[in-house]
Parts: C-alpha cells; sequence; structure tokens
C-alpha cells in the first residue's frame, strides 16, 4: 500500500477527483502561487520551524530532569545531556538532507519519514519504521492526555492544600481532567494540517518557556535561600505505585543556600543497589527521548518555503532550537537537582517539591497544559495525514472521504469541513481518552515504546538513509564512524527499555482500572 503524503494535499481533492500534479508540468522552482510539486507555496520558515520543534521537544518532562539527573549525579548527568543533544543534532541534520532525493534543491520531495526511508532503503524496512513511528506518535497522544490531568489536577490541589493549610489531602480522580483534555483536542484536531498549525506552535513553545522558567527560577530561589520569594516548601514522600501518588507526609524544608547533590548520584541506602541500577537506566533514556523529535522532523521540513533550500534553513531551526532546548534543560535539571538533590521529585511544579507561591504554580501547570494541547496536535497531524491518505487512495470515489464542504465565516475564509477527517479524527482522540482512563499508567508504557523508537528513529534510519544517498563507501571513516554512533545509541536503547519493562512490570502489580485517585 503506498504511503501517506503530508495533510496538506488534501487542501486539493476538489470533490471526487484525486489527483497529483507532475514536477514536469510546472517550470523548474515552481510558480508565483505553487511550488516544485503542484502545491500551494509552503510559507514556513526557520522560525516557524523552530516553534514546532520546540513545541515538540520541550514538553512537560523537562521538569523531570532534575529527578534524572538526580539518578547519575553531577557529572554524569550534566554530561549525559550535552551527549545526547549532540547525537540530536547529528542525526537531525543528517535526516534533513533527506527531503529531497537526488539533488538537495530540485530533488523529488519526501513528505514524510515513510517516504524518505522508501526512496532511500525500500524494501521491508519501510513497514518497520511506518509500523514504530506511528505506534509512538499513538502512545506520545496517550502520555500527553495523561499528563496534562495531572497538571490540571495539580492546579486543584494546590489551592485545595494552601485554603485547608494543608490538613485536607485533597484526593481527586483524574477522570473528568482527562475528558475535558479529550474534549479540547478533538475541536484542535480538525485544523486540516501541519501547515496550519504554526500559530498553535508558538502558542505552545511561548507556554512551554513560561513553566520552564517558573520552575527554574524556583529551583535558583531555593538554592539560593530567598524564604521572601518561596516562604514554604512541602516534600512529598510519593507512592509510585501504580497509578497514584499519596500525600504519606510533609514538613517544612528551610532554603539553607546550600547546593544539594553529589557527584554520582542518588546514594545506595537511599535506594538499593538493584534500583539504582534501574533508575540509572530509566534516566538515562528519560534524557536521551527528551530530545528525540525526529518522527516528525521532515513533516514539519515539508512546510518550508524555498529558497534557500529546505534542508539549510532546517539545519539552522536545528541548531536553534536544540541549543535552546539544552539550555533550558542543563539549567532546569540542574538547578533542581540542587535544591532537593536526592528527594528530588518526579515533576517539579506537578510533584509538589514546591509550595509556594502556590498563585505562581498554577500559572506553570496551566501553561502545561497549553503546551500539550499545542504538542499533541503536533504530533498527531503525522498519523491523521498518513490515515487520510490512504483512506482517499483506497477509496477515491468516496464523498464522505474527498468531499470537503465549505462553511462560511464571517471576517475569515471558509473553513473546509471534511466529514471524513471530523469523525475519525474525534474517534481517535476519543480513544487515547479512554486508554488514558483505563490505563493511566501508561506514562511508563509510552517510556517503552519511546526507548524502542529511540534507536530506529532517532539514529538507525537517519544514518542508514544518509550513507545510501550520499553514497559513502563501506569501512570509510565516515562509515564507521556513524556505525559506532548507531551502535552506542543501540546499547543505549536496550538499557533504557529494561529500566522502562521494570517500572510497567512494578505498576502492573496494583492495577486498577478506571480508578486513579490522585
Amino acid at each position: 500500500m503506498k504511503m501517506g503524503e503530508d495533510g496538506a494535499a488534501r487542501n486539493h481533492l476538489h470533490n471526487n477527483q484525486v489527483f497529483d500534479l507532475s514536477i514536469d508540468v510546472l517550470p523548474q522552482g515552481g510558480t508565483k502561487c505553487y511550488d516544485d510539486d503542484g502545491r500551494l507555496k509552503r510559507s514556513g520558515t526557520v522560525w516557524t520551524a523552530s516553534a514546532h520543534i520546540i513545541t515538540a521537544v520541550i514538553g512537560s518532562g523537562v521538569l523531570s530532569l532534575a529527578w534524572a539527573t538526580a539518578q547519575l549525579g553531577w557529572i554524569a548527568g550534566p554530561v549525559v545531556m550535552i551527549l545526547f543533544s549532540f547525537v540530536t543534532y547529528c542525526t537531525s541534520t543528517l535526516l534533513a538532507a533527506c527531503y529531497r532525493s537526488g539533488d538537495p534543491v530540485n530533488g523529488k520531495r519526501n513528505y514524510t519519514y515513510m517516504d524518505a526511508v522508501r526512496s532511500n532503503l525500500g524494501g521491508f524496512k519501510v513497514k518497520i519504521c511506518g509500523w514504530v513511528q506511528y505506534l509512538n506518535l499513538f502512545g506520545v497522544a496517550i502520555g500527553y492526555t495523561i499528563a496534562s490531568s495531572i497538571s490540571m489536577m495539580a492546579i486543584k490541589r494546590s489551592n485545595c492544600f494552601h485554603a485547608s493549610g494543608g490538613k485536607n489531602p485533597c484526593h481527586m480522580n483524574s477522570n473528568p481532567y482527562m475528558i475535558a483534555f479529550g474534549i479540547v483536542e478533538i475541536i484542535f484536531s480538525q485544523i486540516p494540517d501541519f501547515d496550519q498549525l504554526w500559530w498553535l506552535s508558538i502558542v505552545a513553545a511561548v507556554m512551554s518557556f513560561t513553566y520552564s522558567t517558573i520552575g527554574l527560577g524556583l529551583g535558583i530561589a531555593k538554592v539560593a535561600g530567598i524564604n521572601s520569594f518561596v516562604a514554604t516548601t512541602l516534600r512529598f514522600s510519593l507512592s509510585i505505585s501504580v497509578q497514584h501518588f499519596n500525600l504519606i507526609t510533609f514538613f517544612n524544608l528551610p532554603e539553607t543556600g546550600k547546593i544539594r547533590g553529589s557527584l554520582t548520584g542518588i546514594s545506595v541506602g537511599t535506594v538499593t543497589q538493584t534500583q539504582k541500577i534501574w533508575r540509572s537506566f530509566q534516566a538515562l533514556g528519560d534524557i536521551a527521548f527528551a530530545y528525540s523529535y525526529s518522527l516528525i522532523l521532515i513533516e514539519i521540513q515539508d512546510t518550508l518555503k524555498a529558497p534557500p533550500a529546505e534542508s539549510k534553513t532546517m539545519k539552522k531551526a536545528t541548531l536553534i532550537s536544540v541549543g535552546v532546548t539544552t539550555l533550558f534543560y542543563m539549567l532546569c535539571g540542574c538547578m533542581g537537582y540542587a535544591a532537593f538533590g536526592d528527594l528530588s521529585p518526579g515533576n517539579l511544579l506537578t510533584g509538589f517539591g514546591f509550595y509556594n507561591p502556590f498563585w505562581l504554580l498554577d500559572i506553570a501547570n496551566a501553561a502545561i497544559v497549553i503546551h500539550l494541547v499545542g504538542a499533541y496536535q503536533v504530533y498527531c497531524q503525522p498519523l491523521f495525514a498518513f490515515i487520510e491518505k490512504s483512506a482517499t487512495e483506497r477509496f477515491p470515489d468516496s464523498e464522505f472521504i474527498t468531499k470537503d464542504i465549505k462553511i462560511p465565516i464571517p471576517g475569515f475564509r471558509p473553513y473546509n469541513l471534511n466529514l471524513f477527517r471530523l469523525v475519525w479524527r474525534t474517534i481517535f482522540v476519543i480513544i487515547t481518552t479512554l486508554i488514558s482512563m483505563l490505563l493511566p499508567f501508561f506514562n511508563d508504557i509510552v517510556g517503552l515504546l519511546g526507548a524502542l523508537g529511540f534507536w530506529p528513529l532517532t539514529v538507525y534510519f537517519p544514518v542508514e538513509m544518509y550513507i545510501s544517498q550520499k553514497k559513502i563507501p563501506k569501512w570509510s571513516t565516515r562509515w564507521v564512524c556513524l556505525q559506532i554512533l548507531s551502535i552506542a545509541c543501540l546499547f543505549i536503547t536496550i538499557a533504557a527499555a529494561a529500566g522502562s519493562i521494570a517500572g510497567v512490570v512494578l505498576d502492573l502489580k496494583s492495577f486498577k482500572p478506571f480508578a486513579t485517585i490522585y
């Protein structure tokens, strides 16, 4: 079955007719209104691409980097972050070079990651790529639903704790918050394609900077001993069981101005030797996957205008995004670890590493929710486009699938309502929401999916495609270096997957579906 092109192609399906314009019918480089592939002129720039990348990369996981750093220590933690930023940048530039086959300026466009794999590698590898990529996208959607509900509940619980003076444990069920997030996503999922998401990505990127900066500021304040800014903090002992954490105890943790932590991370005694090993594996995986966005890189690149060549613009966007991401990761991870040491919570804002000022924490958690609304769409658009393109190719005469209904909107251009898009995307969001409610510990499973997807999507396929496209001789210095990079990342993926499996097994011991009480 032929795999789908970017969702933008659907804007050119009129009534029951499905067609593709060949490059040959247009002058080289396209015309004033159309690109060289017959599609409307792309309008993306280095800044919109950077916004898409930052929205995808700087997720709420940035707030868990203090925990990851606590497992590795002051030496390994920062080194691993810098190492994976370098790996991500290198493999992303390799992948960006594969957007066009042959000539980097006028060669055939590859609209999706799978198209790039098909053009450069072909065979069974295309199917493997498709399964891994779209399974990961599906898992991310579920993970974001769970994460958003936790942040919404954190706002409610923070206000509840403040009103009761910390006497009320403020237990609540997560299901209503997941349903609310799902309703919002049903609305935003009707945005037709990636190219029209630029404004949502910019808003989401601003939100990611907002909550990251708040988390960073609170960490700095605690390390510096600024009691007027962080007057009281609560330390919560988290019950890391299947699907919930319980408030066990809390007490004041004064800001002494002391930098906490150690060179080797959490000490044996605080945790067992076995736990330290598994936690270190999980931390290594968390940091590695925190940088990963390659599964949507080609789709982002397909929104860029030319000239200059899309690969050049994408390399600039990658450099900007990875640089900004690394700066925030280093600051948030290191300052959080410096503030809490071995007791760094899994999430600085929702894990209640901080308690006051509660209104600032509410703003930060609201920013997380808004960011996840945009990130959900950024990750799901490639999956939406693939299913809709496949349906169009299989049923080209179905009006339900191909026909757009123009709905006039006063003051704006008419909205093209596609019934298949409306039904299928709504069903998709409902399914992800139900699974989130059924398996609230699915974040651990998403971690496993991420572990299994990191090596093939972020490293293996970009390396192999680049070698094939540039015709790099076997056993040459460049070939050997690329293979060493790939094998090293494979070992990291295996270790991280083992850590994630251990977490899933622990979760299953006390699993209760649809009964998540925080």
